[in-house]
């Protein structure tokens, strides 16, 4: 019994019966017949593999497709000395298909954590006009504080949506006589209203 545990040992052991082995050496020189290959002999145990994780077809093909780009791009890396080439992606495998189950788990449970905070706070229109219409007269009264060339400049541009240029030629002003009055009449409203 002895002997043949240790003929199965070395069958597992030698990268010389891995037919994977040699083409993912060959696949490391960007030998793309050879990755068709290994993408053939691969793709099956891959796929199996990431369904059983993953569960969903449609990002169960999308992890697979990864894997497969993943091996591509890192054959280079594989060495047969430390196990065969579908070992070597099948770990790679598993360990994609877990961080896949991982991420969306941790979006779900961002969504939870939303949607419960969400409704622990319920939208009160009420109280909501009522903030509006006095934040509406607070801004009413203190464009009353402004002097009567400041009122009207600032109405013009931040009412009428007209430019500094545009109140310029409307109240027959020079340009920059318009910029001081806004200027001025914007710091006597911020002082007026509290802002910071």
């Amino acid at each position: 019994m002895g002997e043949r545990v240790r003929r199965v040992r070395e069958a597992r052991t030698e990268p010389a019966n891995d037919v994977g082995a040699e083409l993912m050496q060959r696949v490391a020189r960007g030998d793309e017949p050879a990755f068709e290959k290994l993408y053939d002999l691969l793709v099956g145990p891959v796929f199996g593999l990431v369904r059983r994780i993953v569960r969903d077809p449609a990002q169960s093909e999308e992890v697979v497709q990864e894997v497969m780009v993943e091996l591509w791009r890192s054959a280079a890396r594989y060495s047969p000395e430390r196990g065969s080439a579908t070992t070597w992606a099948m770990t790679l495998a598993h360990r994609r298909a877990v961080d896949r189950v991982r991420s969306a788990q941790a979006a779900t449970d961002r969504d939870e954590t939303v949607g419960r905070r969400d409704i622990g706070r319920p939208f009160d229109e009420v109280a909501e006009q009522v903030t509006t219409r006095l934040e509406q007269e607070q801004v009413r009264r203190c464009l009353r504080t402004l002097t009567d060339l400041q009122r009207e400049s600032v109405l013009l541009a931040y009412y009428g949506g007209r430019t500094y240029r545009e109140v310029g030629e409307l109240l027959g002003t020079p340009l920059g006589t318009i910029k001081t009055r806004l200027r001025d009449g914007l710091i006597r409203l911020r002082d007026c209203l509290g802002v910071a």
